[in-house]
């Protein structure tokens, strides 16, 4: 074999080895760009699901209206025309009853998930005071809320209780 011939090979197999290298450094690089856009998706929807959770086990007579903005500020669909016709109704009774209740998220888990929708369910405690109970009186929700992305943001728009 000549010289020329095995500079040509040598050059030919570092352009390769360097082709095949980027090739593979690239392929990992989408794999964690991919892998860090999921685990990302996952925490924003379970930080969506655990304030909406929070948001509608906290509830405070004495400022309702705040407290029930806060609800249908996460909300989309049916859950907030529902939650917002109801709205007139729940100010009469929390304010009748003189109703607090402070709500604690203990847990959230997504049961399934992809791009624009997401399910969770959350358990969450909340301490309710009223004219009936006025020491007051501890409650724990299973609740299973169904997200969607909207606007950049993930807003809820179905709360089940289940369990």
């Amino acid at each position: 074999m000549s010289e020329r011939f095995r500079r040509r090979a040598l050059s030919a197999g570092l352009v390769a080895a360097t082709v095949l290298t980027t090739a593979v450094a690239l392929w990992l690089g989408l794999r964690l760009y991919d892998q860090r856009a999921d685990e990302q998706r996952r925490q924003d929807i379970l930080a969506a699901a655990r304030q909406s959770a929070l948001n509608f086990t906290s509830l405070d007579y004495r400022h309702y209206d705040r407290d029930s903005a806060n609800v249908l500020k996460g909300a989309t669909g049916d859950f907030k025309k529902e939650f917002a016709a109801q709205t007139a109704e729940l100010t009469r009774l929390v304010a009748r009853n003189k109703s607090v209740s402070e709500g604690q998220v203990l847990d959230a888990g997504i049961v399934r998930s992809d791009d624009r929708s997401a399910r969770v369910l959350v358990v969450a405690d909340s301490k309710v005071t009223n004219t009936a109970v006025p020491r007051g009186e501890a409650r724990t929700y299973r609740l299973q809320l169904d997200l969607v992305h909207r606007g950049g943001r993930w807003l809820t728009s179905d709360v089940e209780f289940v369990g």
